[in-house]
């Protein structure tokens, strides 16, 4: 074995070059890319993005998984909630996707299937380390920035993971030179006046990436529902652990949830266009308005149980999350994640979260989100006590004397 290792490596390459396993051929696709995507040969790329109407993005190939489409993206918070739908759609047109990631060599490692082979490249970064993240944005000319958390850590506060992190991002982008699009993922309700110091963060990093980048785009979803959400989920272990529901504030404030698959659409899709949606913000909502006991039904239907209820005014349910908030940096080790009673989510119920009336939408960028009964929220069969065929069907709920 180790002779035919030998006459392989000995073996010229079909040119009459080098070994076919020298360094040269080894190199990922990426890397080969034209030099003007780093704006090295084009003053138009010499400071900031690329004007509108540099026309679209896709370049060729019939826009399955082993075309071309011409997108080198950059994905920070690709191995998060949104960032495995983003990266799919990604990569099901042919792109090129970079997955910065800062924790186990297997957080990304369920992405790379969702590429061509070496399409998906994930790339070990340090967010607090700005030649880290001029690397792994170096041979992109697509960034899209979908960090963010609700909760805050020892080691990361609210600021920090939705402010500053987002300004230098914006800032090495700009210093890059070779950026075409920038995408700013915030959350909707976010502004300097928000109960909820995420909102005012993600304004903050909104403000930022603006001034930075002028040209950038800034979507705004709503709380996003699918497989791995974090709202049905944790009402689901909730319930199945204590057999209720606590409804924070009665369960009557308004907001717009999202299909997670819609809003990673929208993105695509402003990617796609032709520079018209370069320095707008979008406000990515569903198509119905619910409260909290509203989709809690919803809830409560797909997982077969009976609806139990404990209304909890907000100033009891603050006093409840109060304390993890408090001993979050006063304890030498790290504390559990907040779950239902986060008080930051708390605050920012406290007010309606709804698209603006003349906020530009889904229907903008040629989408129609879907509704959120059936498919989008089968997921939580998972969470029937006696298996996904467990419980009354909608038909065995019909009482027996509607037919007569």
């Amino acid at each position: 074995m180790q002779a035919v290792s030998r006459r392989l490596l000995q073996r010229p390459s079909l040119n009459g070059g080098a070994s076919i396993y020298s360094s040269s051929s080894l190199r990922s696709p990426l890397y080969g890319v034209s030099d003007h995507l780093n704006g090295t040969d084009n003053r138009r790329y010499s400071s900031s993005l690329a004007t509108k109407g540099v026309g679209h993005l896709a370049r060729k190939g019939t826009g399955g998984r082993s075309s071309v489409s011409g997108i080198v993206a950059t994905v920070f918070g690709a191995t998060g909630f949104l960032g495995r739908y983003l990266v799919q759609q990604l990569a099901k047109m042919g792109s090129q996707v970079l997955v910065p990631f800062r924790g186990s060599e297997d957080d990304p490692r369920h992405l790379k299937l969702m590429g061509d082979l070496g399409q998906v490249v994930p790339m070990k970064f340090d967010p607090r380390d700005e030649d880290s993240i001029k690397a792994v944005m170096a041979k992109a000319n697509v960034v899209i920035n979908l960090i963010g958390r609700e909760y805050e850590t020892r080691n990361f506060s609210f600021e920090d993971v939705n402010h500053h992190m987002a300004e230098k991002l914006a800032l090495v982008a700009k210093e890059h030179g070779g950026i075409m699009r920038y995408i700013q993922v915030s959350c909707l309700g976010a502004s300097v006046s928000s109960p909820s110091r995420m909102r005012r963060a993600k304004a903050a990093a909104e403000e930022a990436v603006f001034n930075a980048l002028p040209e950038a785009t800034v979507m705004r979803p709503a709380t996003m529902i699918g497989t791995e959400d974090r709202i049905l989920n944790p009402w689901s272990m909730f319930v199945k652990k204590y057999g209720f529901l606590p409804l924070i504030g009665g369960g009557t404030t308004k907001f717009q949830p999202v299909y997670v698959v819609d809003v990673a659409a929208a993105i695509i899709a402003a990617l796609k266009d032709d520079g018209s949606s370069m320095g707008k913000t979008y406000e990515l909502g569903g198509p119905d308005v619910f409260n909290a006991r509203d989709l809690a039904e919803i809830m409560f239907d797909m997982i077969r149980e009976v609806p139990r209820y404990v209304k909890l005014p907000f100033p009891i349910a603050k006093v409840m999350a109060g304390p993890r908030d408090f001993m979050v940096n006063k304890v030498p080790f790290p504390l559990p994640c907040p779950q239902v009673f986060n008080l930051d989510q708390i605050n920012a119920s406290t007010i309606d979260t709804l698209v603006s009336d003349k906020a530009l939408t889904f229907q903008d960028l040629d989408l129609v989100p879907h509704k959120l009964k059936g498919y989008p929220v089968e997921f939580l069969i998972q969470y029937r006590k006696g298996g996904p065929n467990f419980g009354s069907t909608v038909s065995e709920k019909i009482p027996t004397d509607f037919y007569n």
